[in-house]
């Protein structure tokens, strides 16, 4: 990816693109704020899309419960009368505060942002995902061995292993089953930390012969040509060799500060010490919500975050404008904003 000729000019700069990030920028919007989002990873909806995107969440206020895919859904929803630009597969790099006090940031794919307040809704920070530990895998990476999947079709009519015992890998295996000429999912044991009904669906499958489940751990790979041909599976008692053509390793995801450490931030246990009046961190100008801020008796909850999102963006204000005093209007009372909501839905139902 080429560098941009032209930094992009935001009031906020979101870093995260799960529930609290997407929140956040519904919150800025409603206050008068521009925003973007930057996520590090391929999708939205952050870790609980990445780790239990179909397990039930209980403790969201006026939702008795909701999947966190369904919640990511919901939070899209909401913020479609903003128009919220929203970057993925960019990981941030560099902040910079320039002497008008503005701040630029680089991703390491090329972007650079300049806005008035960066606001870190990094969960626990930069997730990537936990790759295969073989020698040969890296040079095959992005081709033959994936850790997302991006466009389903490209695994049509192929040999696939799904390797992983998770929701991501249960739903990956029964969703490419239909387009694969094979398709075999490895997990180390006969037990799942998926949920019972994507286990279930999974098990009829294999019954059905739609698919194959074996219990072990690839091994090694064959790609005598940089092209992969097979995977050797370690068992119990011996191993088994199986044709492959992808590997999709759902192996969950690992959290890592990556260069917020580098930040210049108070971190102290991979968090972010924040203030609490306005959860800004230790650089004025810079705010963190979410699992990443770090305070006495702070909850990891969502709805904790939400909180945290909305008293920083209105500090976040200050820095954006600060020659105005914005003026707090109720939701309810607030004409512009029902006029945009109005006009956001009609135009997506059209």
């Amino acid at each position: 990816m080429e560098p941009q000729s032209e930094a992009i000019k935001t009031d906020v700069l979101i870093i995260g693109a799960g529930p609290v990030g997407l929140f956040a920028a519904f919150e800025a919007g409603v206050i008068g704020l521009t925003c973007q989002i930057v996520d590090t990873l391929e999708r939205i909806g952050g870790q609980c899309i990445e780790l239990y995107p179909d397990k039930p969440i209980y403790d969201i206020p006026a939702i008795p419960s909701c999947t966190a895919r369904e919640l990511v859904d919901r939070l899209l929803e909401q913020i479609l009368p903003f128009d919220v630009p929203i970057h993925l597969d960019q990981r941030v790099e560099s902040v910079t505060q320039r002497d008008d006090h503005r701040w630029t940031v680089t991703t390491a794919r090329g972007m650079t942002f300049d806005c008035a307040a960066i606001m870190i809704a990094a969960g626990n920070g930069a997730f990537v995902p936990q790759r295969l530990q073989l020698p040969e895998a890296a040079a095959l990476e992005g081709s033959d061995i994936h850790y997302s999947v991006a466009r389903a079709a490209d695994f049509a009519d192929k040999e696939i292993v799904v390797a992983g015992g998770g929701d991501s890998a249960l739903d990956w295996a029964l969703a490419l089953k239909g387009i694969a000429r094979k398709l075999t999912l490895v997990h180390r044991r006969n037990g799942f930390s998926a949920t019972a009904n994507s286990v279930a669906t999974m098990k009829r499958a294999v019954d059905a012969g739609e698919m194959d489940f074996v219990v072990g751990m690839i091994e090694s790979l064959d790609a005598p040509d940089g092209k992969l041909r097979g995977v050797r599976i370690k068992q119990v008692e011996g191993a088994t060799d199986i044709a492959a053509d992808k590997i999709v390793a759902m192996y969950g995801l690992v959290s890592e500060l990556g260069p917020i450490a580098a930040w210049n931030l108070d971190v102290r246990g991979g968090r972010i010490e924040v203030d609490t009046s306005n959860y800004e961190s230790s650089r004025p100008g810079i705010f963190a919500v979410g699992d990443i801020a770090n305070y006495p008796n702070k909850q990891k909850l969502i709805l904790s975050g939400f909180h945290e999102a909305s008293l920083g963006l209105r500090k976040a204000y200050s820095y954006a404008y600060p020659e105005k005093k914005r003026v707090h209007v109720h939701s309810s009372y607030d004409t512009k904003l029902a006029e945009r909501v109005i006009a956001a839905h009609a135009a997506d139902s059209a």
